[in-house]
């Protein structure tokens, strides 16, 4: 059984491209050892990170198995189907699907729509009794988490009711009894949030994507079936309760139940415009009611995480308005028939602000020691880097995202490997042109070609330098190295090595001069520990035949190593500067 939060990480599929971090609305991400992973306490279950993980490393957890284990147990198992399903089978009709779902297992599959409108209905009541107040709705869990956990101060303000789908299963649990147990398919992820806090009334939440899964798995397809007389929403259908899954729906459905004279009605969808709305709302003081529908996805559940057919938002709304039923009369109140009060309360994070002092110092680790240092490129996925020093000092980030800083650390790196490294170094671009070069491969170059050369050897065609550089042109071509090649040229044995950096675009080059005295000594050294291993290697498998000339071989070529070490070699140079 799975019980893992409703979106989690596969760590061993997570790249490391922060594109996570750079799409959630509420950086509810942690990157920890170069993986990106939800943090529960800020995540909002929108589904965006599931949506745009270019190595779906983000998963929604599955609860098919669940599901399918427990239309077997004894207790009826009954639907709450959300409205969008209109949109996500515009090919198939209602008792088709219906049909469809009791042969999977289910006793009856009823509308969300229903509680929607008992939601509606409440609201309506609460604009007509207190006027003046400021409300948000409470139908979408996502906006409800995020007005908790990132806008706590206005929690009160959230209708205290509780959504369209638990009011729904309360709605089931009461028609059909207590012990019924009841399975949500839909659109949206943040409804198996909902299951896990509220498991008394909703058992599992499905995904249409489930849905599909299964119906294929057991070779049902709703086009082919003949709906049975009974094959319908239970208790009954739907009526402007439907209209739920698009912006504005909710709005309609509350004035069908009171006039527009008793408030003030906005719409918002999408987390940004949502987020937008709600700045500076704690300091607003209307006149009259105002009520405000907030939807976290764009266009509304039409348009959710988990919609598996995608299409234009018009083409969708438009379905869902045809399939609407109105009150043929004038607005007249719908008194609730359903208890669905509730307490919700803020969620504020655990989390201190940071004082900028801390923050200007954690910025001077990743190397942003003034305002001009801030870039605020956006490459680690914060919108500023005084955001992603926040995140630095939360433990939600790592230094290595800063794209900058580790640029400039990598080119001071190789730069200062190159520069110091005894042997000489070059790299070449595909034009066979010095992109960057030591001073030992400069004193080279100088040694062997007594002519005039640029102060600056980058840029330079390395066919002006060197007669053998053709093998740099073969390296970039076949993309083959060369590796611990001797080249004679004039008096002197190049040592050479060209190997690939960058594919078919830029190699590089270790060169040694192996007729130097100093050379020649570690060529020794180095051969000379090459024939102990071997020796060694050897003496294991037929020591016994070997016996003492094995050991004498040994003391003969460490004397040689001993000979010519650098300590050796040192107070020789020594003594005989000293002469």
């Amino acid at each position: 059984m799975d019980r893992r939060s409703p979106i989690y990480t596969e760590k061993h599929e997570c790249q490391d491209c922060y594109k996570c971090v750079r799409q959630c609305p509420v950086k509810a991400i942690r990157v920890q050892d170069a993986y990106a992973t939800i943090v529960d306490e800020m995540c909002v279950y929108c589904g965006i990170c599931v949506s745009i993980c270019p190595n779906t490393a983000k998963h929604v957890r599955n609860d098919l198995p669940r599901a399918r284990q427990l239309v077997k147990l004894p207790p009826r198992v009954l639907v709450s189907l959300a409205p969008s399903w209109i949109t996500e089978f515009p090919n198939i009709e209602a008792g088709q699907l219906i049909a469809a779902l009791k042969r999977l297992g289910f006793a009856a599959v009823s509308e969300t729509a229903l509680g929607a409108q008992q939601v509606s209905a409440h609201v309506a009541e609460t604009l007509r009794e207190q006027p003046g107040q400021i409300l948000l709705s409470s139908a979408c869990p996502t906006v409800v988490a995020y007005i908790q956990k990132h806008r706590p101060q206005l929690a009160g303000a959230v209708t205290a009711l509780l959504s369209p789908l638990l009011a729904h299963c309360r709605m089931l649990k009461r028609h059909y009894g207590e012990e019924s147990a009841i399975v949500f398919i839909g659109p949206c992820i943040a409804k198996k949030l909902e299951a896990d806090e509220h498991p008394d009334l909703l058992d599992i939440a499905l995904t249409f994507e489930d849905l599909r899964i299964w119906m294929a798995a057991e070779r049902i397809d709703p086009r082919a079936l003949t709906p049975a007389t009974d094959d319908r929403f239970e208790p009954q259908a739907a009526e402007e309760g439907v209209l739920y899954p698009v912006d504005g729906g909710m709005i309609a459905g509350i004035r069908a139940h009171c006039s527009v004279d008793d408030g003030a009605f906005m719409s918002f969808s999408g987390l940004a415009a949502v987020e937008n709305a709600l700045d500076g709302l704690e300091d607003l003081d209307p006149m009259q009611g105002l009520f405000l529908e907030l939807l976290a996805c764009e266009g509304g559940c039409i348009n959710g995480p988990k919609v598996t057919r995608p299409g234009s938002t018009v083409t969708k709304r438009q379905r869902v308005l045809a399939h609407a039923r109105f009150p043929e009369t004038q607005p007249v109140p719908r008194p609730p028939e359903l208890d669905i009060r509730r307490s919700i309360m803020p969620r504020p994070l655990s989390q201190p602000t940071p004082t900028e002092t801390r923050i200007s110092e954690v910025l001077r680790s990743i190397g942003k020691r003034s305002i001009e240092d801030e870039l605020n490129c956006g490459g680690c996925g914060y919108d500023s880097c005084r955001e992603f020093g926040k995140a630095l000092i939360a433990q939600r980030a790592e230094r290595a995202m800063c794209v900058s800083w580790m640029r400039q650390l990598a080119f001071k790196k190789a730069n200062v490997l190159i520069h110091k490294m005894p042997s000489a170094v070059v790299i070449v671009d595909g034009d066979l042109r010095v992109l960057e070069c030591n001073a030992a491969f400069v004193a080279i170059i100088n040694h062997l070609r007594p002519v005039s050369l640029p102060a600056e050897l980058e840029g330079t065609s390395v066919a002006e330098l060197l007669p053998f550089h053709n093998l740099f042109a073969s390296v970039l071509k076949n993309d083959m190295d060369i590796l611990d090649r001797d080249i004679r040229f004039l008096d002197t044995i190049l040592h050479l090595s060209i190997f690939t950096i960058d594919p078919h675009a830029v190699v590089g080059a270790i060169l040694q001069d192996i007729t130097r005295p100093a050379v020649q000594k570690e060529q020794v050294i180095r051969r000379a520990r090459e024939v102990i291993q071997k020796n060694l290697a050897t003496v294991q498998k037929i020591a016994y035949l070997l016996g003492e000339n094995a050991a004498e071989s040994e003391v003969t070529l460490n004397s040689i190593i001993e000979s010519f070490s650098p300590a050796k070699i040192e107070g020789d140079e020594g003594g005989s500067l000293g002469d």
